[in-house]
This record gives structure tokens, sequence and C-alpha cells, in this order.
């Protein structure tokens, strides 16, 4: 076969962001502006260019606090209890769970965080908490965009905490405008000091009395002082006189004033006059910087805390751009192993262990939302299958088929699992009582007293733990045996197929048990397991284990992972001290194999009912309790007017209702939400309630407010709610913090309730959730990265499978015809070549390594990525790239590209 002759196409890309001075914030996003050849119309073609296809630059956060070590003592008892605070831009999204009593804590915890781009920083507090009085300050770590973007695999390691000072907490922007004006006998500097929004929170009521101080040449001015008040408002203006030849600059310092003690800074902007004079004008949102006027202090011993942050910027593109390539993948999908590309057996051999989990993850999500995910694990199945020959190493390595069915549980069986394991998790918490089965480790002391009052021996310990073991266990599987109904039809399916395939390649008698293990190794070992050993991980509890619980949870998982191995001789022999719990083993081993053979035999007829039931009901998005206020009158707003109530939130609105098997009442249709913000905590005296902005069914303005119990709900809600109306229409640029009590707003005192708001919303700034609406564009640009980053192996590896160097599959469009290959995303026709300029011989003169060549017979199975912005710093202008050839980036790029492809290695079955 001939490859085919294909131009690639391009697009037009904004050059990346660099670090760059004090400068307004930008306006509203817009598309960039056409090259020159096409915009000024010096065409030879005399028609108007068509415009660039909508674009979104999406950034997200990906971020994992490990541990901390060496922390200082912050309790009388010679320890502390620490927790982490994560901020970005100052602004808290997330709180991680106390560990009690430790110096060296481990957390474990991972979230992913979608921000706008144009964030600056991210900052970890490490906290003392203190029951009676307020949480100390331990020390922190920032790492600016910046950082992030000098570490395109993600910054990974040990940081040293800092002390934190007031004088570099800072946030906020201030609004200015700046002129040069003749004057009788000189030049004036005319500074106008309009506003200001999101400043600290300097007073223990939760706001500051802000005042601005401009300062040139020696001279000082300041505004009126604004009481209670994180947006203020002054419109105030200030002259001074320039001269010939200074070049002193001109600082403008926010302050909150104080009474008593010394004022508290809050930031400060500089300008350079001179660029003043040149510019004449300049107007706009400047952010607040810290002062760092004093010398570098040492970072003392405040003790370490190991992260890791990964950074990653994508330009997502319109869907129509993607279609070749999900259709192609669908295609390989449909066709199985009998697909003559073998896309996905390619994609998997040339999957690096570090990167498999974000692979499968991504394809996985993607075939769900082209209704392909049972197709697809199901490939997956038989490619493991067919290059296993022991049954008792099938799917024990982690492989792709092992992690994309792990994301698969996840994401489809997360409430599942949630009603079958949540009831005895929480037994375990509260009961906390001691368990211990190994007698190296058992202590004696401290486990109580019998009824003769005199301590148990190690005996009595070991009988009353293995009881307490046998009591949850048998409680597990009597729950997992009555599930069978309550599992999601999708995943009764995949288990199916999973059972089945199984079966085929294992159809003696001496290996009757290999299908039952194949899925146990997934629904046991992989999902319940696991969700056992870390509940909060699973969303089970909000809180880590103590030692004790920890440690029964812990024994508890082990005795399900034998019953998931079927009680072999091998499972028993690695700790014979479990010995105690063998026969209710042996009888949930009974129990489990009835389970999964009812849960497999689901036909076809039946999971297309379900699934169609499934889908005239409305998806539950998130429920539990919250406490709500609606603002009626001009009473005041105080926290105890809050009234306690179950909330649910579909993807058709947010309902209440007194207790959750109540019957529920509407109170916001999902299509008439306009926003869903934080209020500030001066309001309510508390930091946890969030307001959802509506329109009631007369189109009038509502708001509703709503109170959480910790910041982490919070955030999780204020998520929720803004994934699911993020495509409404009518959303709201801006909105008030505060409440509009009496005749005025508490954030600004602003007196018309009708006025657009003193801050801007933050409609993309969301956590991931394993049960977030799909999103299609995303994923597809995802696999497209990926793809990418493996294209010289993927191509070596395409050559491997092809029966000789002159034949092979040709990826082509549909129906075979020549045309665009299927790997690359298509664009409209205007993109393919400026007019009046000859093929092939383009070049990008803002960035030297990007170097255009001409267009040769189609020999590359992976296009360069469209989206990829030039990697030198100095490029800002919108450019036209041309097949550029894979150049290592610069380590200004600010794309968070995958790692280079490794040569797959054997992985060994764990023993």
């Amino acid at each position: 076969m001939k490859w085919e002759r294909v131009l690639r196409p391009r697009a037009y890309l904004p050059g990346p962001a660099g670090p760059a001075p004090p400068a307004p914030s930008p306006a509203p996003a817009r598309q960039p502006a056409l090259p020159r050849t096409l915009a000024s119309g010096s065409s030879t073609r005399a028609r108007t260019p068509r415009r660039a296809p909508t674009m979104a630059k999406r950034s997200s956060l990906f971020i994992r606090i490990v541990e901390g070590k060496n922390l200082p003592a912050k309790d009388i008892t010679g320890s502390s209890d620490p927790y982490c605070i994560v901020k970005v831009d100052n602004q808290p999204i997330i709180r991680t769970a106390t560990v009690w009593k430790s110096l060296c804590p481990f957390w474990g915890e991972e979230y992913q965080v979608h921000l706008l781009p144009t964030f600056h920083s991210v900052a970890f507090y490490v906290m003392d908490e203190d029951a009676l009085s307020r949480d100390d300050v331990i020390g922190k770590v920032c790492l600016t965009r910046d950082t992030l973007a000098t570490h395109p695999k993600g910054f990974s390691g040990w940081a040293h905490l800092t002390e934190v000072d007031p004088d570099e907490e800072v946030q906020g922007e201030i609004h200015l405008r700046l002129e040069v004006v003749q004057g009788t006998r000189a030049c004036r500097l005319r500074c106008s000091v309009l506003e200001a929004r999101d400043l600290a929170p300097k007073d223990r009521n939760g706001a500051s009395d802000p005042f601005v101080r401009v300062r040139y040449k020696g001279q000082t001015q300041e505004t009126s002082i604004v009481k209670k008040s994180r947006y203020p408002r002054w419109n105030e203006t200030f002259e001074f006189e320039l001269e010939e030849g200074v070049a002193e600059a001109l600082c403008v310092e926010a302050w909150d004033w104080d009474l008593v003690s010394r004022n508290d800074f809050l930031g400060k902007v500089v300008f350079n006059v001179q660029r003043l004079r040149a510019a004449q004008q300049e107007e706009g949102w400047f952010r607040l910087q810290p002062d760092q006027s004093k010398s570098l202090r040492e970072e003392g011993n405040l003790g370490t805390l190991q992260l890791e942050v990964r950074l990653r910027d994508e330009m997502v593109l319109p869907s129509g751009c993607y279609q070749p390539l999900v259709q192609l993948l669908c295609r390989e999908v449909k066709l199985g192993t009998q697909s003559p590309g073998q896309l996905i057996l390619l994609i998997e051999e040339t999957t690096s262990t570090e990167c498999r989990q974000d692979v499968a993850t991504t394809l996985l999500k993607l075939f769900l939302g082209q209704g392909l995910a049972k197709d697809f694990l199901d490939l997956l199945f038989q490619l493991e299958l067919g290059r296993t020959s022991e049954a008792n190493t099938l799917f024990r390595s982690n492989s792709l088929a092992s992690k994309s069915m792990e994301s698969f549980l996840k994401v489809a069986g997360m409430r599942y699992l949630h009603g079958v394991l949540g009831p005895i998790i929480d037994r375990v918490f509260e009961e906390k009582k001691y368990v211990e089965l190994d007698p190296s480790k058992v202590e004696v002391k401290g486990v109580g007293c019998s009824g003769l009052h005199r301590p148990q021996t190690e005996a009595e310990v070991l009988e009353q733990s293995a009881q307490t073991l046998r009591a949850h266990l048998r409680a597990l599987l009597s729950s997992l045996s009555r599930s069978v109904r309550a599992c999601p039809a999708v995943v009764r399916a995949t288990f199916r197929q999973l059972f089945r395939r199984v079966r085929e390649r294992f159809p003696g008698a001496e290996d009757e048990n290999v299908p039952f293990i194949a899925v146990t190794s997934f629904l046991c070992l992989r999902f319940i397991s696991p969700a056992i050993m870390a509940p909060k991980l699973f969303h089970l509890r909000e809180r880590h284990a103590d030692a004790r619980t920890s440690r029964t949870l812990l024994l508890l998982a082990k005795a399900v992972q034998n019953v998931g191995n079927m009680d072999t001789p091998a499972s028993r022999a690695k700790e014979a001290w479990m010995e105690p719990l063998q026969p209710t083993v042996r009888q949930g081993v009974a129990q489990l194999k009835d389970f999964i053979t009812k849960l497999v035999d689901i036909q076809e007829k039946e999971e297309l009912d379900l699934q169609r039931a499934l889908s005239l009901q409305a998806p539950l998005v998130k429920e539990g309790p919250l406490f709500i206020h609606r603002t009626r009158g001009k009473g005041p707003l105080m926290s105890s007017s809050f009234k306690k109530l179950h909330f649910s939130l579909t993807t058709e609105a947010l309902s209440f209702a007194k207790t959750p098997s109540s019957k529920k009442s509407t109170l916001i249709k999902l299509a008439h939400i306009r926003a869903a913000e934080k209020v500030e905590e001066k309001s309510f005296g508390s930091s946890h309630v969030m307001q959802v902005i509506y329109t009631d069914d007369a189109g009038r303005s509502q708001t509703a407010y709503l109170q959480c119990k910790c910041v982490n709900e919070l955030n999780q809600w204020l998520s929720a709610l803004r994934k699911v109306s993020i495509n409404n229409t009518g959303l709201l640029g801006s909105y008030h913090p505060g409440v509009f009590r009496g005749d005025k707003w508490s954030c600004c005192h602003q007196r018309d309730k009708t006025d657009l708001g003193c801050d801007k919303t933050r409609s993309r700034v969301t956590l991931q959730e394993w049960n977030d609406p799909l999103d299609h564009d995303l994923e597809a640009q995802l696999i497209y990265r990926h793809l990418l980053g493996v294209e010289a192996t993927l191509r070596e590896k395409h050559r491997q499978l092809s029966a000789g160097p002159e034949a092979g599959p040709v990826l082509t469009g549909p129906g075979g015809g020549s045309g665009q290959s299927y790997l690359q995303p298509r664009m409209p026709h205007s993109f393919w070549k400026p007019p009046g300029k000859r093929r092939g011989t383009e070049e990008t003169p803002a960035c030297p390594q990007y170097r255009g060549h001409r267009f040769e017979p189609w020999s590359r199975k992976i296009p360069h990525a469209v989206e990829q912005q030039s990697p030198c710093a100095t490029t800002t202008e919108p450019a036209l790239y041309r097949e550029p050839q894979l150049l290592s980036p610069c380590a200004t790029t600010t794309e968070a590209h995958m790692p280079r492809a490794r040569a797959p290695q054997q992985e060994k079955p764990p023993q």
C-alpha cells in the first residue's frame, strides 16, 4: 500500500503567556486577530477569509499532598495536630484531614482543580488544629505559575516550610486611571484611585478598613477610609508635578486602617513614570503585589512538606476538529481484535507505566461519552487474555486493562460502592474497638478490663478481635449479596463480558474458579479493599482513621482479599495468624460465587431496559444536608436564621426535603441558575456560606444562601453547581459577595440593589470528581496530546506490526478514500495555507526553533499538536504554524507535556 499524500492542517494560536510587570487585567477573551496576509485583504483571491473556530484554553492543577516531616510542636503536649490548606491566589479550595498528635503526618490525598488560565500562584499552608482557640500557622510553601511552568512533568519532591509574613499575604486588585496632562508650567501626573476588589481580610470580623496611599518624589497623598469593606470605592484623584529626567517610580499602596495597632499592609503597585509619560494614559485593574523590600529570611526549622504538583494547560478546539480521531478510535473498538490498524494495542504498548493511569482514565471517559465503554473494556480483556499463559497471573499487572477497569469502577460504580460499604465503614469508625490478630503485635495494656476488673489476656484479645472481624465480614458479604439489583447495568454487563472471555480462555475443569477470580480481582482487590483501607480517598469518610481504626480496616481488607482469592492455599500460607477467620472466609467464598453468578446473569434486553429506565430519571449529581436562608425584608441576617434541610442536585433542579426519604420540593430549576459563588465571612459570621443567584418563574432575580459545615463541602457544592449550569444562558460575569442589608450592599456599600456587582464570578473554578459530566472535547484533546508524546515509538511499533516495509494498513477516512488522516484534527479550509505564500517554504519568524519545510507524502501516523504553542517566551502575537519539527520545548513553555515514551518493560506479577 502507498501512504496518502495529505496536507497537515494548522491553527491560529496565541503565544505562551510569560511573566510580565504589573499591567491591567486582560479584557474578556476574544478571538486572536488574523495574520496580516489574511486580515489586510492583500490576497490575490477576492474573498473574505473565514474566522478561526472558537478555542478554549483550560488550566488544571493536579495536586498530591503526601506527607510532612519534622514539624515543630505547637501544643503543650510536645506534639501537633497538623492539616493543610491549599489556596489558589489566596482563595482556599482544599483542606486535608487532620492527623492527630504527629510531627511527621502522612496525608496521601490527591486533588485535581480546574482553574482560570490567569491564576498566579498556589500555596500550601500547614496548620495546627486547636479546639479552644484559633488554629496556629506552622508554615507555608508557595509555588507560582511561572515555577510550575518550568517543570513540564510537574514539581515533585520535598519543600521547606517558610514563615508566614503578614506583609506577603496580599490579594485582590485595584482599579486605577493614570494620565499625563499638560500643566501651566510643566506636565502633571494625574492618578485616579477608583475602586478595589477582593482585598485581604485583616480584621477579626472578616473585613478591612482600607485606604490608599499614593507616593511620588517624596510626596504622599491618601484617600479616605472605607470602613468594613473588602470591595471599597473611592473615586478620588491626585496630581503630581513631573520633572524631566526624574526616574523615580509612582507607588500606589493599599492599607488597612487600625485605631489601636499599626496599619496592616494590603499590597502595592509600582509604575514606571517614563513609560507612563510615553503612553500618556493607562487604565485598568492591577494586581496588588507583596512588599519585597525586606531582606530574605532564613527558612528556619519549620519542617518540610512532600508535594506533587503538575500544571496542565490545554487549548481545546471545537468538537468538529476531533471527529476524525474519535471516529477512528470508535472504529477500532467496534472492530475489536479484527481491526487492521490495531491502534488500541499500539497505545497500550507505547504507554509508559508512569502515565498509564491517566491514559486509561482519559480513554475510558472518551468511550463512555460514545457509549462504547463496555466494548472498549472487552477489547482490552481480549488483548490481556491473548498474552496470558498462566491463570494465576491474569490481570495481576498494572496493564492498560487493569487501570481502565479501575477507572471504570470508580466512574460508574462509586455510588454503588457507597451503598454497599458505607454502613460497615461507619460502624467501624463509631465502635473504635481494639482489633488485632497478629500475636506479635497484641497490646494488652489499654485494651480494657473484663467484668472482674482485671486486664484481658492475650488469648482473650485475639478471640474478641476475631469475633469483631467475623461480624464485620459477615455484614459486608451480606450487604454485597443483596446488592445485585442495585449494581449499575453497565457494570454488570462489563463483568458478564469478562466472565465469558475468561471462561472461553480457560475452559478446563481445573480452572473452574478462574472466571470468578477474574471478577473479584477487580471488584474486591482493586475496588472494595482499597476503599476499606482508605475510606477518605473514596469519599466514604471526611477524616482519616486513627491508628486503632486503621488497623481494624486493614485486617478487614485482608479478609476481603482472602475471600476474593477464593481462599487459595497460597493466600492462606502468607499470614497464618489469619486462621481464626477461615470458617467465615470459606463461607464467604460460597456467598461471593453465588453473588457473581447472579451479577453476570444479565441479558441484553434486561440491560437495555435498565439503561432506558435510568435515562428517564434525572441523574443525581450531589446530595447532602445544608442550612438554607433566603433573604426577605430588611431584618438582620444571622447564622441562627438558617434551617437545616436535605438537598439534592440533579441535572434538572436543586431540590430539598426535610429528610433524605421525604418528598422533595424543587427550589431552583437548573436552567435558571445564573451564578454560584461564595459569600464573604462578615455577612453571616461564617466563611462557609455560598449563594445561588437565579431567576424565578416571573423572571425576577433571586438569591438563595446555603451554609456548609467545612471548606471542602463548600467547594464541592460550588463545583457541582457550576458544572451542571456551565452551559446556561445569561450567566453573570460579576456579583456581590455580600448581602443587601437595609438600604445598601454589605460588601461595597452601594445603595443600588440592581448594581451589577463588585467582584468577578469564578464559574470555571471547579474540583475534579469521579461523577463529573463528561467533557468530550477535553478527553479527545488529552488523547491527541498523548499520541503526540509517543509519536516516534508509535510509528516504529506500527512498522513492526506491518507485513513489510512497503505494506501495511493505512489510516484513512471513512470508506478508505484519500483525504485527511484520521489522527489529525480537521480544520477549516481557510486554515490550510494563507494566500500569497508558496507551499512548504513559510517560516515563523518569531520562533526560529519552528521552521517550515515542504510537504511530503504522509509517512507519520501522528501529526504535531495543532494546539501546541511556540516554546519561545518572546512569541506573544498569534502565529500561523506549519508542520513544526519535534524539538524539545523551552523552559518557559506552559504546556504540561507527557513524559517521553520509554520502551515497554515486562512487568512481573506481584508475589
